[in-house]
């Protein structure tokens, strides 16, 4: 078995703040699989040539690129279905999908929150490309973007109540145990973690509560990423 994953990396190789490639790191520890897990950053777009696309998570496995991380999840199941499921069966694969593009939302709102804090871990081949993608996308220079982050924060905690109060009445989305629907809303809080100390969530939280207990999943795995 040979696996590698081509995982977002700032100035920092260490420094790893892909919501989408965090989905996949956790998702490969909870099958039990080893990846050998490389640093990528946009300027390195060349590189994931053979997937057919230019951006990450890539995963290679015996020589099969596949890109997106929900195509990577379900090739993780089918290809090691000895090893612990990601779904649980067919019916939490299809409730997994539906938070995966919960986790795809939400992350569209999170970006407006750090996008400076992005801009500034960089390389400094990749800014000028982060720079102007991300202003073309946002039709506003990358300052305009996150100049109102503190009063848009409590907007984005309040569009945080469906999942809130999932959590009231259990330790995890995919139940007692964490799965997939739990690696692909946690991405997304990693990814901030790791890029900047804004505060997402308040203390007393039940998704902070939720967080903790992820961070300390497969031996502290993402506990143990550089991040504030």
């Amino acid at each position: 078995m040979s696996l590698k994953l081509y995982d977002l990396a700032g100035a920092q190789p260490e420094r790893r703040f892909s919501p989408y490639c965090w989905r996949i790191r956790m998702a490969l520890a909870h099958k039990g699989l080893e990846a050998e897990v490389i640093p990528w950053r946009f300027s390195d777009k060349a590189v994931l040539a053979p997937s057919g696309q230019g951006k990450v998570p890539v995963l290679v496995h015996n020589n099969k690129w596949l890109s997106d991380s929900w195509v990577i999840a379900n090739y993780l199941e089918e290809q090691f279905p000895g090893h612990p499921s990601l779904f649980a069966g067919a019916e939490g694969r299809a409730l997994s999908y539906i938070y995966s593009t919960l986790g795809d939302f939400h992350s569209g709102q999170i970006v407006r929150l750090v996008l400076m804090d992005i801009y500034k871990h960089l390389a400094d081949q990749d800014k000028e490309y982060f720079r102007q993608s991300r202003e073309q996308r946002f039709g506003m220079t990358l300052e305009q973007v996150v100049q109102n982050r503190d009063t848009q924060l409590p907007v984005f905690r309040d569009s945080l109540f469906p999942l809130r109060a999932v959590l009231k009445t259990q330790p995890f989305f995919g139940g007692d145990e964490p799965l997939y629907a739990d690696y692909a809303l946690f991405g997304q809080f990693q990814w901030a973690r790791c890029i900047s100390d804004f505060e997402l969530l308040a203390a007393d939280d039940p998704i902070a509560h939720w967080r903790t207990r992820m961070l300390n999943a497969f031996d502290g795995l993402a506990l143990s990423a550089p991040a504030y």
